[in-house]
Formats: structure tokens, C-alpha cells, sequence
């Protein structure tokens, strides 16, 4: 099983809505940006609602998303894995982040939005039972992973869920 480290957080001061996944897959964790995957629909579906070219560089789609007040996290700080799948993540050994921290450094978030149900997943189990009173009640919101694997919904359905949550 390989180790996998997600990323530092993607945060702007102004960040109102913090998108967590779970787990970089592999190629973005080699490429060392979130949502690097040619066929993750994350980037065009940003880039639909924010008015931005998804094929910018990986630092400007960042600057996009942060002028927006949207941030980048993942659930996960590190796990064993093997591929990119959630479902091969070894539970037992996996580390999540430090939630308390961020949500007292960036103040104005009031809306954590999940990509994916196993990111909601580890969150509700793994982190909330452990952050004080305040930070239960950021508000959250399950979307549908943006991930090639999730293949029950068309693109067309996600962006109109996604649009949804910004609105």
C-alpha cells in the first residue's frame, strides 16, 4: 500500500464555501493539484458557474475559485491507499485533518460542501464528534462527486447541483 498526503488548504480570507474531498487520486497527487484527473468534472463545472477558462493554469484556477470565496480541502490529511479509489482507503490507519484550526483561522466559512459521499462520510464520523459546539454548525451539504468513477449522474446533473449550492 502506498502512503498518500493530501495538499495544504486552498483558502482565501474571504473563503464562504470550503469544498472537502476525501483523497487526491493519483494523478493528482503526481501532478500535485486538486481535481487533476482529465476526466474529473470539477474544473468545468467550476469554471461554468464562476466564469473562468477550465484549461487556465492550475495557480489561476486557485486565484478563480479564491476570488469567488470558494476554498480547498480534503477530508483526509494522510491514509494508505492503493490507486485512487475511496474504496481502497485503509480505514484503520488513516489521519484527518485539523478542522478547529482552520475554521478559526478563516471565519467567514459557512458552508463546508463535500465532493462525494465518502468525504461527508469521514467528516461526520472522524471530525465532528471532536470539534467544539461553533464548528458543528457550519452548515454542510453533500454534493455529487465530480470523480470519473461516479458515472450514475451526467455532467449536466452534477453542474445543476453544484449551481445550486452557490446560489
Amino acid at each position: 500500500m502506498t502512503k498518500a498526503e493530501c495538499f495544504n488548504a486552498q483558502i482565501s480570507p474571504n473563503c464562504q464555501f470550503l469544498v472537502l474531498g476525501s483523497m487526491p487520486g493519483v494523478i493528482s497527487l503526481e501532478k500535485q493539484s486538486y481535481y487533476a484527473h482529465p476526466r474529473n468534472a470539477f474544473w468545468p463545472i467550476m469554471a461554468d458557474i464562476f466564469g473562468f477558462d477550465p484549461q487556465l493554469p492550475y495557480p489561476e484556477k486557485i486565484k478563480n475559485l479564491n476570488r469567488a470565496g470558494v476554498g480547498l480541502w480534503d477530508v483526509i490529511a494522510s491514509c494508505y491507499r492503493e490507486g485512487s479509489l475511496d474504496s481502497a482507503i485503509k480505514r484503520s490507519e488513516l489521519e484527518v485533518n485539523q478542522f478547529e484550526p482552520c475554521f478559526k483561522q478563516y471565519e467567514n466559512i459557512e458552508m463546508l460542501l463535500f465532493n462525494g459521499q465518502k468525504a461527508a462520510t469521514l467528516y461526520k464520523q472522524k471530525v465532528m464528534p471532536y470539534l467544539p459546539d461553533w464548528a458543528v454548525q457550519i452548515k454542510h451539504q453533500v454534493m455529487p462527486s465530480t470523480s470519473p468513477a461516479h458515472a450514475s449522474m451526467t455532467f449536466e446533473q452534477k453542474l445543476a447541483q453544484w449551481k445550486l449550492a452557490f446560489s
